[in-house]
């Protein structure tokens, strides 16, 4: 007879199981696509995607401010920061680490054929994360259990020399393999008039 009640039971738990995966699956999916939407209508708005994250970065900063605190909430956001612009600045396939084989997608030669600069972070993962993460911050401080007593100008200051020696890396990095992470285009030459 036990062995009924364990099918019983199993049969039970998963008709349950697949009511509310069912039940879940039809508030989360249209939510998903809605966001999914909203994202590929932003995708091409560089300038607007920006601003909003400005906007956002001013009103944490405000906050910020005008709490007087949150100030490991701000030292943890900037860190994150710091390490998606690297990624933003780095290129997709590292030439330290990939070798000098042939293989490489930075050019080497002026004759090279134009290839644009593939990051490791594209700009819309970088905005997309970046203001995600700034949202996140914003919620932050209104717990006010995250308003860890801290001595700010200390964190301040190891930040700083955190980005300078992180930047001094990355732009060393690109001296060292002459590459620019910006891409303004294939150079177009003009029709000469002979």
């Amino acid at each position: 007879t036990q062995s009924t009640w364990g099918k019983d039971l199993d049969y039970l738990m998963s008709t349950q199981e697949e009511e509310s995966d069912t039940f879940i699956s039809k508030i989360l999916h249209p939510l998903g696509r809605w966001y999914q939407t909203i994202l590929d209508k932003a995708s091409p708005q560089h300038l607007y995607r920006w601003v909003l994250t400005a906007a956002l970065f001013l009103i944490y900063s405000a906050r910020v401010y005008f709490l007087e605190g949150f100030y490991v909430v701000s030292y943890a956001l900037g860190i994150y920061l710091l390490n998606l612009f690297i990624g933003f600045l780095s290129p997709l396939e590292d030439p330290e680490l990939s070798g000098s084989g042939s293989g490489s997608v930075l050019p080497t030669h002026n004759s090279d054929e134009y290839r644009p600069f593939a990051r490791r972070l594209p700009e819309f993962f970088f905005w997309l994360r970046s203001t995600q993460a700034l949202l996140w911050a914003i919620i932050a401080t209104f717990f006010q259990v995250l308003d860890i007593p801290v001595f700010w100008p200390i964190l301040l200051m190891y930040f700083c020399i955190l980005t300078f020696f992180t930047m001094r890396r990355q732009v060393q990095h690109m001296f060292r393999y002459q590459y620019l992470p910006f891409s303004w285009g294939k150079k177009r030459y003009e029709k000469s008039n002979k």
